[in-house]
């Protein structure tokens, strides 16, 4: 994969994005920096993917590809074949298409994605 040139020097803050998108439960924060858009995700307590994100996406599962950190909280992800994973705060991640993903905790999830942020949450036909 080759590696994107960035040409300029570039700062943006997530608490005044350029995009911000409410689903229910749901808060995404998107800044564009350098030709990438990056994502600050926060899905509250409850939240889950075929409840707050489906109804917006329109898929029967989440059909983008995701990576990310997580700044706090805790969530399950299963993907369609069966394997389930739990993210944690201090840890990157990769998720595939296909997959449910839900916030069991008494905590907000909050995640830093850089990949699909500028599609997640969006009437796609994908997210």
């Amino acid at each position: 994969m080759p590696i994107a040139t960035v040409t300029q020097l570039e700062s943006k803050s997530h608490d005044t994005p350029d995009e911000t998108r409410t689903p229910p439960k749901t808060r995404v924060e998107q800044v564009s920096v350098g030709g990438y858009t990056l994502g600050r995700l926060t899905f509250e307590p409850g939240w889950r993917w075929s409840e707050c994100i489906k109804p917006v996406a329109g898929t029967e599962s989440c059909q983008l590809s995701h990576v990310g950190y997580v700044i706090s909280g805790r969530l399950n992800v299963a993907t369609t074949d069966g394997k389930q994973i739990e993210l944690k705060a201090g840890e990157s991640y990769s998720i595939p298409p296909g997959h449910d993903a839900w916030n069991d905790d008494d905590q907000p999830f909050v995640a830093m994605e850089i990949v699909s942020a500028g599609e997640y949450a969006k009437p796609s036909g994908r997210a």
